[in-house]
């Protein structure tokens, strides 16, 4: 059997949760997050919530646990670990400049595998992939031509 963690609100934890769910403003899991612990505090069924939410009632319960271990700041996401990226600001600004500059001797245009070449030649960086190099391109608003 799963321990139930029961929810308990203060007035100004209440307050806050009425607050973000009326105004609508947060992102769609925060506020479903808050409803969830809203109606448990009311005293409904995880499988009610879940019904109501259009969840799973596991979903329900890992909200309650969540809210029991960190509070309120359980409604947010937390931080995912990611790679760093490739590329800082001083590497895409001289990748976009090098995009719009002349092409090497002997090629028509600028490859995406070339330019990647290019910035590991120039000691920007160790190593880049192309798909990187056209990731970084097709943020950037500019024309190529």
């Amino acid at each position: 059997m799963i321990e139930k963690c029961s929810v308990v609100l203060s007035k100004d934890q209440e307050a806050r949760l009425v607050e973000m769910v009326s105004r609508g403003v947060a992102p769609a899991r925060t506020i479903r997050r808050a409803h969830t612990l809203l109606y448990a505090w009311e005293g409904y069924s995880d499988e009610r919530i879940a019904e109501l939410l259009r969840c799973s009632p596991n979903t329900v319960r890992n909200t309650r646990k969540a809210f029991k271990d960190r509070g309120l700041d359980s409604l947010y996401e937390k931080p995912r670990p990611g790679a760093k990226p490739r590329l800082d600001g001083k590497a895409e600004a001289r990748l976009v400049a090098l995009a719009c500059s002349q092409a090497p001797d002997g090629k028509g245009h600028w490859t995406m595998q070339l330019l990647a070449d290019q910035l590991v030649v120039l000691g920007l960086v160790d190593k880049v992939s192309d798909e990187t190099v056209r990731r970084v391109l097709k943020n950037k608003t500019s024309s190529r031509g």
